[in-house]
């Protein structure tokens, strides 16, 4: 025998009400015989919250305020009946549902006029909601039902003002319910689940999402249930939320601790004390979708099986070292410390004792070694009866001092890896908080518990969404790695790069499962910005119709608020005041990469600053491209040096233009001539003089000499320079129009190199003495 639950959104709808119906049949046609079909059933999906909705309106704008919202309920049902239930029932079934519809209007008037709308009375209002779904859903099926009313079976009792399981009773009362003339007179037994009642008979309920617990304990108490179904608008537990994590997918199975602990911390799949029941009778529950019959779902069970997981990998379910995150962005973290605390025995009975009496539920605890701190977190509503308790119960020790005032930090955001394989993968709280750090996500409180099932800690709520993709995407639960990228400069090389990479994402995705997301583009005018990626193919018409400034200090906030993890910023400009960005992304754990050289050849203590900062926040600053162009000359002074080679002197042409002005300097070719063939061949800069004023060879030279272990400055580089002082002021048309003495004399030296069997070039040197020269 099986218990089936369908939840609101399963029986929201006449569509999904006919996949339900559907289900249920197949059920019972498969069924041995006598053997019926449990159904629980919640009420149509969202209108709890239009209950709660109404009773407000009621209550806070008196007079008929209501009607309109409650005929939208009535109407609501109508439809349904009208669409799912045979003509030949409808009169009765609308009957019933009209009587109910007419009691809660009632009640809602009597709302409106006395202007009261107490916990007791809130219960009641929702009650209807599931005791009008059971009565139309009683009426779809075309095989024999019986619709049991919950409240005479499902008995609650009060504690700390809130609805607990009186287990013993109910235990009892369904033993009397469900009598072997009920279970084997009717096909399906259709059971209304959330609703209950207290030792007096008012109606009670067992909490949002208590029609899953319901089917809990029918399914524990019933001889004979194989298997608890939970059907849903999902096909199964997910790796993580979809509506925050992308690429997240299917987890074939669980353990019943697993999956505690998942709905623990905010996963919604099912009601967590739903667990409870089935656990202790080792009834599996199986997560199916109704809108998806034919998905294999999430088995949760005592031991877990073994499939190939639904990631498009060759790992197993069972090998990774983690089954899914979850986090409650709900979050309040209370502090208590005082030095009064340390060594003294029953402080920590003391706090939680105050906060059960008070009906405060603590889902993290954190505690330093020294007994001077216990940090623990609560909902936000929880925050100030949580501390007012506290305060009466310290109050003595406050006062003298021996306890600190209680530290309140809100809207907060606890977060949770959740996995049983964790007992035998040495190093996940290492990999994880190192993976954390790396994107800039400080933790204000952690807690790990010896069974090794769940590591769980809190932050700041903006770093939620950060840390969950950060962390689903470190441990292997996403298909893919993802990088996201702001590319700055879109000239020559920053165009080329966007190019590259358009060519190279769909590659290096299928051999390497690395996607590579532009997510910003900006150039000297405009910028465009898309945390879901830029569409490569479009970028420039995107960035024309951008309406987006790139002043550098807009950049800046437009990357640190999208907040996103593994981001790489990526400076193809040759300005200054870009450049001056990097120690403001490289503190908030965004990597930099740059063809522009300006930082790594500034000020000494400046390039050290920035260096230290990659260090200390563990991410790249990387400038390989500064000398050398697409060559490893940078990495490779680096490797030298850590391996313990010491850089004893360099000799270098730096300057590609350079380079190609004096190999076509000769007899028939002048400075001149060879400078305008470097500029129309695109080698130089827009002003050649640019190149020919040394400074890009003085920059790298400096840029070198520093990776090699020394500290200078440009102004330390002596500069013999072939091009008068006075030509570069004036124009580009003032340059080339004195260009004559400038060619006699470069022809000059130039004969007199030949004759010695030599060429010019413009060669930069760092000599063993440290002294640097171009």
């Amino acid at each position: 025998m099986r218990v089936l639950k369908f939840g609101g959104t399963s029986v929201g709808t006449p569509e999904s009400l006919r996949n339900v119906k559907h289900i249920v049949e197949d059920y019972v046609a498969s069924s041995p015989s006598g053997e019926p079909v449990i159904v629980v059933v919640s009420a149509l999906g969202g209108i709890t919250d239009r209950l709660i909705a109404i009773g407000h309106e009621a209550l806070n704008n008196r007079g008929n305020s209501f009607v309109e919202p409650f005929d939208a309920v009535v109407k609501r049902h109508h439809d349904v009946i009208d669409a799912m239930v045979e003509p030949s029932s409808k009169a009765i079934v609308k009957s019933k549902v009209d009587a109910m519809l007419d009691e809660l209007f009632n009640i809602y008037r009597g709302v409106s006029l006395i202007g009261d709308l107490s916990a007791r009375s809130l219960d009641i209002i929702v009650s209807y909601g599931e005791r009008l779904s059971s009565t139309i859903i009683e009426h779809i099926f075309d095989v024999p039902t019986i619709r049991l009313d919950s409240r005479k079976f499902i008995k609650t009792v009060s504690q700390f003002g809130k609805h607990v399981l009186d287990a013993e009773t109910t235990r009892s009362l369904i033993g009397e319910t469900f009598t072997p003339e009920v279970m084997t007179r009717n096909s399906v037994i259709l059971v209304p689940g959330f609703i209950s009642t207290d030792t007096k008979g008012d109606i009670t309920n067992l909490g949002r999402g208590g029609s899953d617990y319901t089917a809990a304990i029918l399914a524990a108490e019933l001889p004979g249930v194989k298997q608890l179904e939970i059907w849903t608008d999902v096909d199964g537990f997910l790796t993580a939320d979809p509506r925050v994590v992308p690429g997240t997918y299917v987890i074939d199975s669980l353990s019943f601790i697993e999956a505690m602990e998942l709905c623990n911390f905010g996963a919604k799949v099912i009601y967590p004390p739903t667990i409870y029941p089935v656990f202790h009778k080792n009834i599996p529950i199986l997560i199916k979708n109704t809108f998806n019959p034919s998905a294999p779902g999430t088995l949760i069970c005592d031991r877990p099986i073994t499939e190939k997981s639904s990631a498009n990998d060759d790992e197993n379910e069972s090998d990774k070292a983690i089954k899914g995150i979850s986090s409650i962005n709900d979050t309040c973290l209370i502090t208590v410390s005082g030095l009064g605390m340390v060594g003294v025995i029953g402080v920590n009975s003391r706090i939680f004792n105050a906060l059960a009496r008070n009906g405060v539920s603590v889902f993290l605890v954190s505690q330093a070694s020294s007994e001077n701190t216990t940090s623990f977190a609560v909902r936000n509503i929880d925050a100030d009866n949580a501390v007012k308790a506290l305060e009466s119960e310290f109050m003595a020790e406050l006062q003298t001092g021996e306890i600190n005032p209680m530290v309140v930090e809100r809207n907060l955001a606890t977060v949770a890896i959740v996995g049983e394989n964790m007992k035998q993968a040495p190093g996940v709280a290492g990999r994880l908080f190192n993976t954390l750090g790396r994107n800039g996500i400080n933790i204000k409180a952690c807690a790990q518990g010896a069974s090794d099932t769940n590591i769980s800690f809190v932050i700041e709520l903006a770093d939620e969404r950060k840390a969950l993709n950060v962390i689903h995407d470190s441990f292997f639960l996403s298909d893919t790695r993802v990088l996201n990228i702001f590319i700055v400069g879109i000239g020559n090389v920053g165009c080329h790069l966007l190019q590259q990479l358009a060519r190279q994402q769909q590659h290096l995705l299928k051999s390497k499962a690395l996607k590579l997301k532009v997510v910003g583009i900006a150039n000297s005018r405009k910028a465009v910005f898309d945390s879901n990626g830029i569409d490569l193919s479009k970028w420039r018409q995107l960035l024309d119709n951008s309406l987006l400034s790139s002043a550098p200090h807009l950049i800046l906030n437009e990357i640190l608020g999208m907040n996103l993890y593994n981001s790489v910023f990526v400076d193809c400009t040759s300005s200054p005041d870009i450049a001056g960005l990097y120690a403001s992304l490289l503190s908030r754990n965004i990597n930099v990469v740059t063809a522009n050289k300006i930082a790594a050849s500034s000020e000494y203590e400046n390039y050290r600053n920035l260096k230290n900062i990659a260090r200390r926040k563990d991410v790249k600053f990387l400038f390989e491209t500064n000398v050398g162009a697409g060559l490893p000359i940078i990495n490779t002074i680096n490797n030298l040096i850590n391996s313990g080679d010491k850089i004893l002197r360099i000799e270098a042409v730096l300057s590609g233009t350079l380079n190609f002005i004096f190999t076509n300097l000769s007899a028939d070719v002048a400075l001149s001539e060879a400078i305008r063939r470097a500029m129309t061949n695109g080698y130089s800069e827009p002003d050649p003089r640019e190149d020919l004023s040394g400074r890009d060879v003085v920059r790298k030279i400096v840029i070198l000499a520093r990776e090699a272990g020394l500290k200078c400055e440009q102004e330390d580089v002596e500069k013999n320079l072939f091009i008068p002082p006075n030509l570069f002021n004036g124009s580009l048309d003032d340059f080339f129009n004195n260009r004559a003495e400038v060619d006699r004399e470069m022809e000059l030296k130039r004969l007199e190199a030949e004759k010695a069997g030599e060429r010019y070039r413009f060669v930069a040197s760092l000599s063993e003495n440290g002294h640097l020269a171009v």
